[in-house]
């Protein structure tokens, strides 16, 4: 009886705050933990006439198939090294140029080299997509012209599979590239200024800065970051695979994801079961690392750890 006083009185007390967070309350119940009700369809094989609690359940058939048709683990390893070397290349790329922006001092041209890099974020991926294609097609990319302009013999990049895992990263660090710079470069900011002062009259340069205040300064946003992102590395990014692959069975093997063999699973076979069933997989083991990375953080260093 005491304890829901208390909370009677602890919702009329701050009753503005709660109010003030009661859409995005609202929101997350709506869209992220109402939808877990389709997490049954996992194991259940779906009947449209019958609804996702009457249709008859499966067991573990729908994981079975997954994994049995050897799907399932070349989406997975595709998901996971992609986003692994997405997250180094982007983040890495991100650092270096926020650190070498903040030691520039010509106002004019920082301006407008982060205006050019952060430029990209702001594209569709519909548009690089477009862009990819009337680069790379075999018959009028941009690239088949310039080798036919170079006598040079012609190579089709849709025909060779290893090489778009390249591809693909390029263009993902070209997008990403300006975004995560500026959260650096605020990061940057954030320093204190005396500690540069002070490496000034001790004679440091500008690389010893960089390793002894900045880099370390700037060490809890980047583990952050890491941490929320590694939290998505079972989440390949759907539009970009989508946009830049399609629908070309030539490049499946090297490029296809778990979000884009989900998609074309239910586009192609309509079977719900198997897609609900590698879509919870994907939560399942997203879940598991993030709570596996953010206990390795906490042993390293408590203050860095998300929870």
């Amino acid at each position: 009886m005491r304890r829901k006083n208390g909370i009677v009185l602890e919702l009329n007390k701050n009753r503005t705050l709660f109010m003030m967070v009661l859409p995005a309350i609202l929101y997350f119940i709506m869209f992220a933990y109402l939808p877990m009700a389709g997490i049954l369809l996992a194991f259940k094989n779906y009947q449209y006439n019958l609804g996702i609690f009457g249709s008859p359940w499966a067991g573990l058939d729908n994981f079975k198939f997954f994994f049995t048709s050897g799907t399932g683990f070349i989406v997975t390893r595709n998901t996971i090294l992609y986003n692994f070397f997405m997250l180094i290349t982007s983040h890495g790329l991100a650092i270096l140029i926020a650190v070498v922006l903040t030691e520039l001092h010509g106002k004019w041209f920082k301006r407008v080299s982060q205006s050019i890099i952060f430029l990209p974020y702001f594209m569709s991926w519909i548009i690089v997509g477009v862009f990819v294609y009337n680069l790379f097609n075999d018959e009028t990319g941009v690239l088949q012209t310039v080798m036919k302009a170079l006598h040079m013999k012609p190579v089709s990049l849709y025909s060779l599979p290893s090489i778009w895992k390249y591809i693909i990263l390029f263009f993902n660090s070209w997008k990403w590239l300006g975004y995560n710079s500026v959260v650096y470069i605020a990061a940057i900011a954030g320093l204190d200024e005396e500690c540069y002062e002070a490496a000034d009259i001790d004679g440091a340069n500008v690389f010893q800065k960089i390793r002894n205040i900045t880099i370390p300064g700037i060490m809890p946003t980047i583990i952050i970051l890491m941490l929320l992102n590694i939290g998505r590395i079972m989440r390949g990014d759907f539009q970009m695979f989508y946009q830049i692959v399609g629908n070309n069975g030539q490049l499946f093997n090297a490029t296809d994801v778990i979000d884009t063999y989900v998609f074309r699973s239910l586009i192609n076979s309509g079977d719900i079961g198997m897609s609900a069933a590698a879509a919870f997989y994907q939560s399942f083991l997203g879940f598991f690392i993030i709570i596996f990375v953010n206990f390795l953080v906490k042993k390293y260093n408590k203050d860095y750890a998300l929870f």
